[in-house]
């Protein structure tokens, strides 16, 4: 199989870098429906051998960036509601899909995923004459062979990539006391423990020096007051108000430009245009915005508003209450809960992460009443985030 690579660099970085530079694949389309019957079927039996990783949100069915911070922001705030301290640790492994080794890979699948005879054989040949070449202006290089990497933009990239991390996986759980959570090549590392047990971060470094010799490499250090972690960033007491303030700021920008445009384009048009670089940078991860205070919230508000007037056509004193049941949009607050509820709505019927599910508890009365059959489920304890 030959595959031709163009090499992209992303505008923030620098191009006399090599590292800035990111190879796509230039896939003919018939590959990709072969590799989608393939995909199918070894998820088949991934799943039927129970592989993954339960902690694992990337590229899995029914999992996403917002269940993978919601059960990891859940832990923090149970455990400061407890008087604990927590350490989270984050990792992003740099250009984690280049620089997959072809023959380790294969012995993932051999030993871990347990492929053998002409399966193994085919994604052999599938990793195999693999060469790229770079294009500059009207200038081709000579191609070369192409021993590390997955396919980026190919169907079974993103999966051989997590049978990749399968050893990583199998180190992280093996630290009790240590939680974690993974999203493709972004690992999350968190401890909690008493004032008085500050020796059990010990068991933290510990683990680090393990994933260290699993990489054959060093881990750069970098302690930030708070991290853009998936797309939300972290504060320490997890308030979420540097995320909404960074919020607020880019729906602002863009609701700019976008009143720029809204001469030239029709009402549903410019409905479709807020809803695209507004309301789902509101609706991104809402459900982490339960810990949020008031005025967090009333700020997010004073976006919609602003999108619902640009919309309608009102001025900034009109009242904004009958303008959004006009539009038929939930106030900001309302959209969070709506969000919850579509959550635990997918937990109860096997449509959501299991990780997700450990945190609802269903109600079980001490004796028959007609709830009993109600699917009635316990209120939690809220956390001081929470409130």
């Amino acid at each position: 199989m030959l595959l031709w690579f163009l090499v992209l660099t992303k505008p923030s970085l620098d191009p006399s870098l090599h590292s800035s530079f990111r190879p796509i694949s230039k896939l003919p389309f018939i590959s990709k429906i072969l590799e989608k019957v393939v995909a199918k079927q070894l998820t088949a039996a991934l799943d039927e051998q129970n592989i993954y990783d339960s902690f694992q949100s990337g590229f899995c069915r029914a999992h996403s960036t917002e269940t993978a911070l919601l059960r990891v922001s859940n832990d923090l705030l149970t455990h400061s509601d407890a008087g604990d301290c927590s350490v989270l640790v984050l990792l992003d492994l740099t250009a984690a899909f280049d620089t997959v080794d072809h023959h380790l890979l294969l012995e993932r699948l051999r030993d871990w995923v347990g492929l053998s005879g002409s399966a193994l054989e085919w994604f052999s040949s599938y990793l195999s004459e693999i060469s790229f070449s770079v294009a500059v202006s009207k200038f081709r290089s000579s191609t070369t062979s192409l021993t590390h990497g997955v396919p980026q933009g190919s169907v079974l990239g993103p999966l051989l990539f997590l049978l990749y991390l399968l050893p990583l996986q199998h180190i992280l759980s093996s630290f009790k006391g240590i939680s974690y959570h993974l999203y493709a090549d972004d690992i999350q590392l968190y401890i909690s423990f008493k004032p008085h047990e500050m020796s059990k971060l010990q068991l933290l470094h510990t683990c680090l020096d393990s994933i260290k010799t699993w990489m054959v490499g060093q881990l750069a250090s970098h302690t930030k007051p708070s991290v853009r972690n998936l797309g939300v960033t972290f504060d320490p007491a997890l308030t979420l108000d540097s995320h909404v303030s960074s919020l607020v700021c880019s729906s602002f920008f863009h609701l700019r430009n976008v009143a720029k445009l809204s001469p030239i384009l029709s009402r549903s048009e410019l409905e479709t245009v807020l809803h695209s670089f507004i309301s789902s940078r509101l609706d991104y991860c809402n459900s982490l915005f339960t810990c949020l205070s008031r005025t967090s919230l009333n700020r997010l508000q004073v976006v919609q508003n602003a999108c619902a007037r640009l919309l309608t056509k009102s001025s900034k004193h009109t009242h904004i209450t009958p303008l959004l049941l006009q539009l038929h949009w939930l106030p900001v607050n309302f959209r969070v809960h709506f969000k919850i509820l579509v959550l635990v709505y997918r937990t109860l019927h096997g449509q959501a992460p299991p990780y997700i599910g450990d945190l609802l508890s269903p109600y079980t009365p001490s004796r028959s009443l007609r709830s009993s059959d109600q699917s009635l489920l316990v209120v939690q304890h809220q956390a001081k985030g929470q409130r």
